[in-house]
């Protein structure tokens, strides 16, 4: 799979320095539950990502059309998704955007995570990152407090996955969540 950015378009957006992160963790980061980064090469306009395949899309896709998942397959996701984040811990990296839109299905049905533009490096502790970041049905507590956070801010987007797969709607779900979120944001 190839991620196309414009540079102009991530200028404008002031995400440079996202995109420069997310580059760093796909290049270091090579773990089986994770999408890997398999070259990278630019142009004067554009970055290109070539990233590992996974024909079986988004895992947000299935929780749409299945509603909720059985216990095994919930817990069979559950794990895939928990040695990746394990994974990113251990080298210091908290991912900030667990959701499953950014969770893909390869080839063999197993999960990787996905997208680390909001992800940060150098997390040691559970208050070292200070950004209000994140999809606000799997913000923890502590980012909505803006009090700082960390890994464990990781593991409850993680717990709210788990629920996900369970009941078929993210925990505290409302209709009126992006109007929650901004008053909470600002």
């Amino acid at each position: 799979a190839m991620k196309v950015l414009k540079k102009d378009e991530l200028q404008k957006r002031n995400q440079v320095e996202h995109t420069m992160t997310e580059r760093r963790i796909l290049e270091r980061i090579k773990h089986p539950f994770i999408v890997s980064l398999q070259f990278s090469f630019q142009t004067n306009k554009k970055l290109y990502f070539v990233l590992d395949y996974c024909p079986g899309g988004e895992l947000f896709f299935y929780l749409q059309n299945i509603g909720r998942f059985k216990e095994k397959t919930a817990c069979f996701y559950a794990s895939n998704i928990l040695f990746g984040i394990e994974e990113l811990h251990k080298h210091d990296i908290i991912y900030r955007d667990l959701k499953p839109e950014n969770v893909l299905i390869g080839f063999d049905g197993y999960a990787k995570i996905t997208d680390f533009g909001l992800s940060k490096e150098n997390i040691q502790g559970n208050s070292e990152a200070h950004s209000f970041c994140g999809t606000p049905e799997y913000l923890a507590p502590e980012i909505l407090k803006k009090t700082g956070h960390g890994k464990a801010a990781d593991w409850w987007s993680f717990g709210a996955i788990i629920y996900e797969m369970l009941v078929g709607v993210p925990p505290f779900y409302t209709k009126n969540r992006q109007k929650l979120y901004n008053n909470i944001k600002n």
